[in-house]
């Protein structure tokens, strides 16, 4: 994609990009609203990177770095922009992204069940870490 621009999301995408994930995301998360997305943009203002084609929103990744661990979440392409590049492109910003700021290894949320997931990912030279399991304990009544 020649036009292909990545860029961080700011406070006026938030209602657009929540909208783009319920289109293009797979699974919902505890953290997919608004207020949840506010705090991580002012927590990490350069965390959620958004991948734009012609005024429209292609795709999202969300590359946290909390000081010790990078880690991706929501890496999201739209479903009429698979397949050419898109999150190559916003894993690559992503990647740049732990770099500048001294991260040495990404780690990735990928559902286990998204099997067109795997796929990109390994494209992307990630492969899964079978020795560790993801345990999970809600804080919320909300948490699903």
């Amino acid at each position: 994609m020649d036009d292909l621009r990545i860029r961080a999301a700011t406070p006026d995408d938030l209602d657009s990009v929540l909208a783009f994930w319920k289109v293009a995301a797979e699974g919902t998360s505890i953290s997919d609203d608004r207020d949840g997305v506010e705090r991580l943009l002012a927590r990490d203002p350069g965390a959620l990177l958004l991948a734009e084609t012609g005024g429209d929103t292609a795709g999202t990744v969300i590359a946290g770095f909390d000081g010790w661990r990078c880690h991706l979440y929501r890496l999201a392409v739209h479903p009429g922009h698979r397949r050419r590049g898109v999150a190559r492109a916003l894993l690559a910003a992503a990647e740049e992204r732990f770099t500048a700021l001294g991260g040495r290894r990404a780690d990735a949320m990928v559902l286990t069940g998204n099997e067109s997931a795997h796929r990109a990912w390994e494209a992307a030279g990630y492969a899964a870490e079978e020795r560790w399991r993801r345990w999970v304990k809600p804080l919320t009544d909300a948490a699903v």
